[in-house]
Protein backbone atom coordinates (compact mmCIF):
# COMPACT_ATOMS: atom_id res chain seq x y z
CA UNK A 1 0.00 0.00 0.00
CA UNK A 2 1.23 3.78 -0.47
CA UNK A 3 1.97 4.47 3.38
CA UNK A 4 1.95 8.57 2.81
CA UNK A 5 -1.44 8.37 1.62
CA UNK A 6 -2.24 5.67 4.40
CA UNK A 7 -1.11 8.45 7.03
CA UNK A 8 -3.26 11.23 5.16
CA UNK A 9 -6.32 8.87 5.18
CA UNK A 10 -6.17 8.15 8.87
CA UNK A 11 -4.96 12.10 9.91
CA UNK A 12 -8.15 13.14 8.03
CA UNK A 13 -10.56 10.52 9.70
CA UNK A 14 -8.79 11.94 13.19
CA UNK A 15 -7.56 8.20 14.08
CA UNK A 16 -4.73 7.61 17.05
CA UNK A 17 -1.60 7.97 14.79
CA UNK A 18 -0.45 4.54 16.54
CA UNK A 19 -3.07 3.25 13.81
CA UNK A 20 -0.79 3.59 10.93
CA UNK A 21 1.82 1.02 13.14
CA UNK A 22 -0.58 -1.21 13.68
CA UNK A 23 -1.57 -1.66 10.29
CA UNK A 24 1.63 -1.74 8.82
CA UNK A 25 2.89 -4.78 11.55
CA UNK A 26 -0.18 -6.71 9.89
CA UNK A 27 1.22 -6.05 6.36
CA UNK A 28 4.71 -6.72 7.43
CA UNK A 29 3.93 -10.16 8.96
CA UNK A 30 1.71 -11.31 5.64
CA UNK A 31 -1.63 -10.21 6.08
CA UNK A 32 -3.41 -10.18 2.64
CA UNK A 33 -6.20 -7.43 3.47
CA UNK A 34 -7.26 -4.87 5.83
CA UNK A 35 -10.40 -7.91 7.32
CA UNK A 36 -7.46 -9.30 8.68
CA UNK A 37 -6.88 -6.82 10.92
CA UNK A 38 -8.84 -7.75 13.83
CA UNK A 39 -7.75 -5.20 16.25
CA UNK A 40 -8.62 -2.08 14.36
CA UNK A 41 -12.15 -1.14 14.40
CA UNK A 42 -14.50 -2.82 12.06
CA UNK A 43 -15.69 0.47 10.62
CA UNK A 44 -12.01 1.86 9.76
CA UNK A 45 -11.19 -1.92 8.32
CA UNK A 46 -13.95 -1.08 5.95
CA UNK A 47 -13.06 2.93 5.29
CA UNK A 48 -9.45 1.57 4.51
CA UNK A 49 -10.95 -0.85 2.46
CA UNK A 50 -12.73 1.62 0.09
CA UNK A 51 -10.40 4.20 0.13
CA UNK A 52 -7.02 3.02 -0.01
CA UNK A 53 -6.12 0.23 -2.01
CA UNK A 54 -4.25 -2.76 -0.08
CA UNK A 55 -1.14 -3.29 -2.67
CA UNK A 56 0.13 -0.57 -5.01
CA UNK A 57 0.87 -3.49 -7.24
CA UNK A 58 -1.40 -5.84 -9.81
CA UNK A 59 -0.56 -8.97 -9.94
CA UNK A 60 -0.61 -10.02 -13.69
CA UNK A 61 0.80 -13.70 -13.17
CA UNK A 62 3.31 -16.00 -11.89
CA UNK A 63 5.38 -18.38 -12.94
CA UNK A 64 7.19 -21.57 -10.70
CA UNK A 65 10.36 -22.95 -11.87
CA UNK A 66 11.37 -26.83 -11.36
CA UNK A 67 13.70 -25.59 -8.30
CA UNK A 68 10.94 -23.81 -6.46
CA UNK A 69 11.74 -20.08 -8.04
CA UNK A 70 9.07 -18.12 -8.54
CA UNK A 71 8.60 -15.47 -10.56
CA UNK A 72 5.97 -12.80 -10.37
CA UNK A 73 4.68 -10.27 -12.68
CA UNK A 74 3.30 -6.81 -11.58
CA UNK A 75 1.36 -4.17 -13.34
CA UNK A 76 1.74 -0.84 -11.68
CA UNK A 77 -1.51 1.52 -11.21
CA UNK A 78 -0.21 3.49 -14.75
CA UNK A 79 0.20 -0.08 -16.82
CA UNK A 80 3.91 0.03 -16.26
CA UNK A 81 5.42 -3.41 -16.23
CA UNK A 82 7.74 -4.99 -13.69
CA UNK A 83 8.79 -8.27 -12.57
CA UNK A 84 10.17 -9.64 -9.06
CA UNK A 85 11.36 -13.18 -8.57
CA UNK A 86 11.66 -15.23 -4.75
CA UNK A 87 14.26 -17.95 -4.71
CA UNK A 88 13.91 -20.43 -2.22
CA UNK A 89 17.18 -21.97 -1.23
CA UNK A 90 17.85 -26.00 0.94
CA UNK A 91 19.32 -25.90 4.02
CA UNK A 92 23.13 -26.63 4.02
CA UNK A 93 22.52 -28.30 7.69
CA UNK A 94 20.01 -31.42 7.36
CA UNK A 95 16.87 -31.69 9.81
CA UNK A 96 17.35 -27.75 10.27
CA UNK A 97 14.30 -26.46 8.40
CA UNK A 98 13.84 -24.12 5.69
CA UNK A 99 16.72 -22.58 4.03
CA UNK A 100 17.42 -19.33 2.35
CA UNK A 101 14.39 -17.46 1.39
CA UNK A 102 15.71 -14.52 -0.70
CA UNK A 103 14.11 -11.88 -2.76
CA UNK A 104 14.89 -10.26 -5.77
CA UNK A 105 13.55 -6.84 -6.26
CA UNK A 106 13.21 -4.30 -9.10
CA UNK A 107 13.32 -0.54 -8.91
CA UNK A 108 12.48 0.37 -12.39
CA UNK A 109 10.29 -0.96 -14.81
CA UNK A 110 12.85 -1.23 -17.70
CA UNK A 111 16.13 0.07 -17.44
CA UNK A 112 17.63 2.81 -19.38
CA UNK A 113 21.46 1.54 -19.40
CA UNK A 114 20.77 -1.31 -21.94
CA UNK A 115 23.59 -3.49 -21.14
CA UNK A 116 23.77 -5.83 -24.70
CA UNK A 117 23.57 -9.14 -22.38
CA UNK A 118 20.78 -8.46 -20.37
CA UNK A 119 17.19 -8.75 -21.30
CA UNK A 120 15.94 -6.02 -19.12
CA UNK A 121 18.16 -3.51 -21.04
CA UNK A 122 16.67 -4.52 -24.12
CA UNK A 123 13.01 -3.30 -22.74
CA UNK A 124 11.38 0.09 -23.40
CA UNK A 125 12.13 2.12 -20.09
CA UNK A 126 9.20 3.12 -18.07
CA UNK A 127 10.17 5.25 -15.19
CA UNK A 128 11.74 4.98 -11.64
CA UNK A 129 8.97 2.77 -9.27
CA UNK A 130 7.92 4.13 -5.72
CA UNK A 131 9.02 3.06 -2.25
CA UNK A 132 5.73 1.46 -1.94
CA UNK A 133 6.14 -0.09 -5.42
CA UNK A 134 9.17 -1.90 -4.32
CA UNK A 135 8.66 -2.61 -0.94
CA UNK A 136 4.85 -3.66 -2.48
CA UNK A 137 7.08 -6.69 -4.13
CA UNK A 138 8.56 -8.09 -1.35
CA UNK A 139 5.15 -8.18 0.98
CA UNK A 140 3.66 -10.07 -2.06
CA UNK A 141 6.31 -12.78 -1.30
CA UNK A 142 6.09 -12.50 2.23
CA UNK A 143 2.23 -13.14 2.09
CA UNK A 144 3.41 -16.77 0.73
CA UNK A 145 6.12 -17.44 3.46
CA UNK A 146 8.61 -16.16 5.27
CA UNK A 147 11.80 -14.52 3.61
CA UNK A 148 15.16 -13.13 5.45
CA UNK A 149 17.34 -12.24 2.35
CA UNK A 150 16.76 -9.27 -0.29
CA UNK A 151 18.98 -8.24 -3.43
CA UNK A 152 18.42 -5.74 -5.76
CA UNK A 153 19.04 -7.30 -8.48
CA UNK A 154 16.13 -7.53 -10.87
CA UNK A 155 15.04 -4.33 -13.61
CA UNK A 156 16.33 -1.10 -13.04
CA UNK A 157 19.76 0.63 -12.18
CA UNK A 158 18.57 0.99 -8.41
CA UNK A 159 21.31 3.76 -7.79
CA UNK A 160 19.45 5.84 -10.13
CA UNK A 161 16.54 5.58 -7.60
CA UNK A 162 18.28 5.57 -4.40
CA UNK A 163 15.79 7.49 -2.72
CA UNK A 164 12.88 5.11 -3.24
CA UNK A 165 15.14 1.96 -2.62
CA UNK A 166 16.57 3.17 0.88
CA UNK A 167 12.76 4.16 1.91
CA UNK A 168 11.79 0.63 0.86
CA UNK A 169 15.03 -0.90 2.49
CA UNK A 170 14.06 0.88 5.59
CA UNK A 171 10.89 -1.65 6.04
CA UNK A 172 12.47 -4.50 4.98
CA UNK A 173 13.57 -5.91 8.95
CA UNK A 174 9.60 -5.74 9.89
CA UNK A 175 9.07 -8.28 7.09
CA UNK A 176 12.12 -9.98 8.53
CA UNK A 177 15.34 -8.97 6.32
CA UNK A 178 17.72 -7.36 7.82
CA UNK A 179 19.90 -4.69 6.28
CA UNK A 180 23.31 -6.79 6.74
CA UNK A 181 21.17 -9.29 4.25
CA UNK A 182 19.99 -6.96 1.73
CA UNK A 183 22.38 -6.62 -1.58
CA UNK A 184 22.04 -3.71 -3.50
CA UNK A 185 24.12 -3.79 -6.91
CA UNK A 186 25.16 -1.41 -9.43
CA UNK A 187 26.40 -1.10 -13.02
CA UNK A 188 28.59 1.72 -11.62
CA UNK A 189 26.65 4.84 -11.11
CA UNK A 190 29.30 6.74 -9.51
CA UNK A 191 26.77 9.63 -7.61
CA UNK A 192 24.40 6.70 -6.08
CA UNK A 193 27.49 4.48 -4.70
CA UNK A 194 28.82 7.97 -3.47
CA UNK A 195 25.38 8.44 -2.06
CA UNK A 196 24.96 4.72 -0.64
CA UNK A 197 28.41 5.01 0.90
CA UNK A 198 26.71 8.13 2.79
CA UNK A 199 23.95 6.72 4.11
CA UNK A 200 23.24 4.94 7.90
CA UNK A 201 22.07 1.90 6.28
CA UNK A 202 24.32 -0.85 6.65
CA UNK A 203 23.50 -2.26 2.65
CA UNK A 204 25.80 -4.68 1.04
CA UNK A 205 26.92 -3.63 -2.24
CA UNK A 206 27.71 -5.05 -5.55
CA UNK A 207 29.38 -3.95 -8.62
CA UNK A 208 28.39 -5.44 -11.99
CA UNK A 209 31.74 -5.34 -13.75
CA UNK A 210 31.98 -8.25 -16.84
CA UNK A 211 35.04 -6.93 -17.93
CA UNK A 212 38.38 -5.43 -16.66
CA UNK A 213 38.78 -4.00 -20.20
CA UNK A 214 37.74 -0.67 -20.58
CA UNK A 215 37.21 -0.58 -24.38
CA UNK A 216 35.13 -4.06 -23.90
CA UNK A 217 33.50 -3.13 -21.33
CA UNK A 218 32.03 -0.02 -22.58
CA UNK A 219 30.98 -2.24 -25.70
CA UNK A 220 29.12 -4.22 -23.27
CA UNK A 221 27.97 -1.69 -21.00
CA UNK A 222 27.92 1.79 -22.61
CA UNK A 223 27.45 3.27 -18.67
CA UNK A 224 30.94 2.84 -18.81
CA UNK A 225 31.43 5.56 -21.45
CA UNK A 226 29.63 7.88 -18.49
CA UNK A 227 31.51 6.07 -15.95
CA UNK A 228 34.86 4.34 -16.46
CA UNK A 229 35.84 0.99 -14.60
CA UNK A 230 39.15 2.86 -13.36
CA UNK A 231 37.09 5.57 -11.60
CA UNK A 232 34.12 3.36 -10.59
CA UNK A 233 36.27 1.11 -8.62
CA UNK A 234 37.79 4.09 -6.90
CA UNK A 235 34.08 4.88 -5.80
CA UNK A 236 33.91 1.23 -4.33
CA UNK A 237 37.16 0.98 -2.69
CA UNK A 238 35.87 4.81 -0.94
CA UNK A 239 33.06 2.79 0.16
CA UNK A 240 34.74 -0.16 1.96
CA UNK A 241 36.65 2.92 3.77
CA UNK A 242 33.58 4.40 5.11
CA UNK A 243 31.29 1.17 5.42
CA UNK A 244 33.98 -1.49 6.09
CA UNK A 245 31.76 -3.59 4.18
CA UNK A 246 33.56 -6.06 1.63
CA UNK A 247 31.74 -5.40 -1.90
CA UNK A 248 30.87 -8.04 -4.37
CA UNK A 249 31.59 -7.96 -8.20
CA UNK A 250 28.83 -9.56 -10.19
CA UNK A 251 30.50 -10.75 -13.83
CA UNK A 252 28.75 -12.99 -16.47
CA UNK A 253 31.03 -15.43 -18.22
CA UNK A 254 30.48 -14.76 -21.90
CA UNK A 255 32.01 -17.62 -24.44
CA UNK A 256 34.19 -15.92 -26.27
CA UNK A 257 34.12 -12.43 -24.78
CA UNK A 258 35.05 -11.66 -21.55
CA UNK A 259 36.27 -15.58 -20.35
CA UNK A 260 39.52 -15.82 -21.32
CA UNK A 261 42.88 -16.92 -19.21
CA UNK A 262 44.41 -13.50 -19.72
CA UNK A 263 41.50 -11.51 -19.17
CA UNK A 264 41.40 -13.15 -15.44
CA UNK A 265 44.32 -12.13 -15.10
CA UNK A 266 43.31 -8.75 -16.08
CA UNK A 267 40.66 -8.84 -14.11
CA UNK A 268 42.90 -9.80 -10.65
CA UNK A 269 45.13 -6.91 -10.94
CA UNK A 270 42.42 -4.50 -10.88
CA UNK A 271 40.71 -5.98 -7.98
CA UNK A 272 44.01 -7.40 -6.40
CA UNK A 273 44.41 -5.72 -2.35
CA UNK A 274 46.68 -3.09 -2.13
CA UNK A 275 49.69 -3.37 -0.18
CA UNK A 276 48.95 -5.96 1.65
CA UNK A 277 45.25 -4.74 2.92
CA UNK A 278 42.83 -7.71 3.18
CA UNK A 279 40.70 -8.20 0.06
CA UNK A 280 38.12 -5.54 -0.65
CA UNK A 281 36.49 -7.60 -3.43
CA UNK A 282 34.63 -10.87 -3.63
CA UNK A 283 34.15 -11.48 -7.53
CA UNK A 284 31.01 -13.90 -7.91
CA UNK A 285 31.09 -15.56 -11.67
CA UNK A 286 27.56 -15.50 -13.24
CA UNK A 287 26.77 -18.51 -16.01
CA UNK A 288 25.23 -16.67 -18.75
CA UNK A 289 21.19 -17.13 -18.86
CA UNK A 290 19.60 -17.16 -22.25
CA UNK A 291 17.87 -14.38 -23.50
CA UNK A 292 17.35 -12.68 -27.07
CA UNK A 293 20.84 -11.79 -27.26
CA UNK A 294 23.49 -13.89 -29.78
CA UNK A 295 25.51 -14.51 -26.30
CA UNK A 296 26.74 -17.85 -25.65
CA UNK A 297 27.49 -19.00 -21.71
CA UNK A 298 30.72 -19.89 -20.81
CA UNK A 299 31.98 -23.79 -20.51
CA UNK A 300 32.42 -25.25 -17.19
CA UNK A 301 36.35 -25.83 -17.77
CA UNK A 302 36.76 -22.24 -18.89
CA UNK A 303 34.46 -20.81 -15.62
CA UNK A 304 37.27 -23.11 -13.51
CA UNK A 305 40.05 -22.01 -15.15
CA UNK A 306 38.82 -18.25 -14.40
CA UNK A 307 38.34 -19.46 -10.85
CA UNK A 308 41.59 -20.48 -10.53
CA UNK A 309 43.04 -17.73 -12.19
CA UNK A 310 41.37 -15.26 -9.47
CA UNK A 311 42.41 -17.10 -6.40
CA UNK A 312 45.60 -17.55 -7.56
CA UNK A 313 46.64 -13.74 -7.35
CA UNK A 314 44.36 -13.11 -3.79
CA UNK A 315 41.08 -12.30 -5.11
CA UNK A 316 38.37 -14.89 -3.73
CA UNK A 317 35.82 -16.09 -5.74
CA UNK A 318 32.87 -18.41 -6.74
CA UNK A 319 30.67 -19.64 -9.24
CA UNK A 320 26.87 -18.02 -8.04
CA UNK A 321 23.93 -21.00 -8.31
CA UNK A 322 21.70 -20.33 -10.97
CA UNK A 323 18.04 -20.31 -10.00
CA UNK A 324 14.35 -20.10 -11.86
CA UNK A 325 16.62 -20.37 -15.68
CA UNK A 326 13.65 -22.35 -17.19
CA UNK A 327 11.23 -19.80 -16.24
CA UNK A 328 13.35 -16.58 -17.42
CA UNK A 329 13.77 -15.73 -14.02
CA UNK A 330 17.45 -15.85 -13.89
CA UNK A 331 19.77 -13.16 -14.02
CA UNK A 332 19.90 -10.72 -17.12
CA UNK A 333 16.70 -12.41 -17.89
CA UNK A 334 13.95 -10.59 -16.70
CA UNK A 335 11.82 -8.72 -19.15
CA UNK A 336 8.41 -8.66 -17.99
CA UNK A 337 7.41 -9.86 -21.99
CA UNK A 338 3.88 -11.14 -20.91
CA UNK A 339 2.70 -7.21 -20.25
CA UNK A 340 4.79 -5.41 -22.48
Amino acid sequence: MDLLELDTILAARGEPRFRAGQVWSWTARGASGYEQMTDLPAALREALSRELAFSSLRLRGEELARDGTCKALFETSDGRPLEAVLMRYRSRVRGSGAGRRSVCLSSQSGCPLTCRFCATGAMRFGRNLSASEILEQALHFRRIEPVDHCVFMGMGEPLMNLDAVLGAVERLPDLGITHRRTTISTVGWIPGIEALADSDLPVRLALSLHAADEALRSELMPVNERFPLRDVLEACRAFHARRRRRVFIEYVMLAGVNDRYEQALALADVLRPRDDAPAIFKVNLIPFNPTDSTFRGSSRESIAAFINALESRGVPATVRLTRGRDIAAACGQLAARAAA
